[in-house]
């Protein structure tokens, strides 16, 4: 058997500071009885607002949140793992150019594409990562295959995907990830750095933060969580996010909760914030709700982290808390399906 890491000891240091304003908490799910199955999703957190948004991109959006969310609960609905189903819903999304992940993956500096992504395992422990492929078509397939197939739980560049090659996970040339609106924000954000070659790189970066993520609960208990990005635009030296960081990004566990988050990732590695908000329930009493907004609307956003994460609990409640404008989000469980945007 693998062994069980609680922990990671990662970190990484890059110092930049975003001003935010006030964003009011959204109002949150609450429930008093045991759900049967639940599953919660987000295709990432930004300046999403509705005065920038078209009526047939808005419309895309809520189609494909809503297809992720089919998807996931018919698996869940039949008695499928909650394994089963977040590696389902996130396949789904990263073959969607909307979100920065998979097929929509943003560009590096270098004008390549460099992705992430991790599962972890809420009634094991066990979890599976990669950092950096390049030519995996889904790589949460391959972050799947680290957690069951290896003894380790973080890969990263050429040999993640030898590994995943290995394990039979599809890949794709490189091209397959180039999408126009892309490559177009690379090339606006590049044109901005050669006028104002002062400013600080998070500055001259997309104000969406384009991530994917599912958390579920299955009918026998188990939560597992899983996050994919194809991390921050014009990225450079190979930098990786808090995406395939387990307990930074991503965490599950059943005693507790299962998180997935999407942001600035740099200030959910700093704060551990995935881990958090579950030590937060196992250590400090909290419930699942106070735990992730005390998070997200305290710890983070006073150090001026942005972003948001989903959340649940053994019960089946939900949480959705950002301090951003919007998030793309949204839930299903075996009595109730919302899906949202913007910050209402």
């Amino acid at each position: 058997m693998k062994a069980h890491y609680l922990f990671p000891i990662l970190a990484i240091l890059i110092s930049c500071n975003s001003p935010l304003s006030p964003i009011p908490r959204e109002s949150e799910p609450t429930k008093s009885t045991q759900s049967e199955y639940a599953l919660v999703i987000h295709g990432g957190a930004g300046t999403i607002l509705k005065k920038n948004m078209t009526a047939e991109l808005e419309q895309a959006y809520t189609a494909k949140m809503n297809e992720a969310l089919d998807l996931g609960e018919g698996i869940l609905n039949q008695g499928g793992t909650s394994q089963a189903a977040v590696v389902a819903v996130i396949q789904l999304l990263e073959n969607s150019p909307l979100f920065n992940a998979g097929k929509g993956a943003v560009f590096t500096n270098q004008g390549t594409n460099e992705m992430d992504a991790s599962i972890m395992d809420g009634k094991t422990l066990n979890a599976g990562a990669v950092g950096g492929v390049t030519n995996i078509k889904n790589p949460i397939t391959a972050a799947l295959a680290v957690m069951e197939h290896s003894d380790h739980v973080f890969m990263v560049g050429k040999g993640a995907e030898e590994f995943a090659k290995l394990q039979s996970c599809q890949t794709v040339d490189p091209s397959y990830f180039r999408t126009d609106r892309r490559w177009n924000s690379l090339q606006r954000i590049k044109e901005k750095e050669a006028t104002e070659a002062k400013k600080n790189l998070t500055e001259l970066s997309e104000s969406k933060h384009g991530t994917v993520g599912a958390v579920a609960l299955d009918k026998a208990g188990n939560i597992t969580a899983g996050t994919s990005t194809g991390g921050m635009t014009n990225k450079r030296y190979n930098r990786v996010g808090d995406s395939p960081i387990i307990g930074a990004g991503t965490y599950a566990d059943n005693e507790t909760c299962g998180v997935s988050c999407t942001g600035h990732g740099e200030y959910f590695i700093r704060y551990a914030v995935a881990y958090d908000v579950s030590a937060a329930m196992r250590h400090g009493g909290k419930d699942l709700i106070s735990a992730s907004q005390d998070v997200i609307h305290g710890r983070m956003k006073h150090a001026g982290g942005t972003g948001g994460l989903i959340a649940l609990d053994k019960k089946g409640n939900i949480s959705m808390p950002f301090n951003t404008a919007g998030m793309y989000r949204g839930y299903v469980t075996d009595n109730e399906r919302v899906v949202k945007i913007y910050g209402d």
